[in-house]
């Protein structure tokens, strides 16, 4: 991470537009923190990519697409890296953002950056029409930065997935579930446990519409041993099969099959971020509850 955030930054510097790749499923949680200071350190404008939305929810993609959008310099689209009509018009965006760069004596330099399996292989693929990058369902598959030509006047530099340090939890059991973080840096029970909680909260119809009815009152971890139950996945005795439950459940949400599901709102994002009111000051002695 550190040798590749050193690259982006020297790489940066001879940039005119930073293309960032969300994924459209968790927007804020695929942000890298560290892109957008370098970013904005360099004054460099920002194409966002929302890439997935058809996995994502649309309304809020909308939502999301009008968070961004209401930032100077940054300007959001929404689109699925498999489909070239969407794709081919990024280099109209990223025109756009820099309309003075149109000649061959100053091409219009962009470098595209994205935290690790967000689709920026398969988009570079797509946009260039040809294969010049490996494609693999695991996070790290580009390795270094690579130049590409787009056409008279546009160059584009690829760039290796990057993670920050320090994410915290709620951000990394998304990633995890999103499946940005590597394997072996999680259980998939627990990450399959968070994702339910939230599913149970705000997308609980498509649960029961995929597993059957679930217990009221459930937390995420009685969810995956529910839904063990109604796909008959048991151990030994009987016991649910809680392993085998979670890569179902996560299998399902990658893929689609759940739904169209978007793991945060900007207004989630903001009340995450704003720090809890204290309780208002009163001159009621503690001992006495008859006053």
């Amino acid at each position: 991470m550190v040798t590749a955030h050193k690259e982006a930054a020297l790489a940066m510097r001879k940039t005119d537009v930073v293309i960032e790749v969300l994924d459209a499923r968790v927007p804020y949680s695929s942000c890298n923190p560290l892109i957008e200071k370098l970013r904005r350190q360099n004054q460099r404008p920002a194409l966002k990519i929302l890439n997935k939305s058809d996995l994502a929810d649309p309304e809020r993609t909308r939502l999301w697409l009008g968070h961004y959008n209401s930032q100077p310099g940054v300007k959001a689209v929404a689109l699925s890296s498999k489909k070239s009509r969407e794709v081919s018009r990024i280099p109209q965006h990223a025109l756009a953002l820099a309309p003075t760069r149109t000649t061959l004596l100053k091409p219009l330099r962009m470098m595209i950056l994205g935290i690790p399996n967000v689709g920026k292989s398969t988009l570079m693929n797509t946009l260039l029409r040809r294969v010049v990058t490996k494609v693999g369902d695991e996070p790290a598959v580009t390795k270094s930065h690579l130049v590409h030509e787009l056409g008279p006047g546009m160059w584009l530099v690829d760039t290796p997935g990057m993670l920050w340090p320090g994410v915290d939890q709620d951000t990394a059991h998304k990633l995890a579930a999103t499946h940005s973080i590597g394997r072996n840096a999680y259980e998939n029970v627990d990450v399959a446990a968070g994702l339910g909680a939230y599913l149970l909260c705000d997308y609980a119809g498509l649960l029961t519409q995929r597993f059957g009815s679930v217990p009221d009152g459930c937390d995420g971890y009685e969810l995956i041993a529910s839904i063990a139950r109604s796909r008959s996945l048991v151990v030994k005795g009987g016991t649910p099969d809680l392993e085998r439950a979670a890569r179902v459940l996560l299998s399902e949400f990658r893929s689609g099959t759940l739904g169209q599901i978007t793991l945060e709102t900007p207004a989630q994002i903001a009340a995450r971020s704003t720090p809890a009111p204290e309780d208002p000051p009163t001159d009621t002695p503690r001992g006495d509850p008859n006053r």
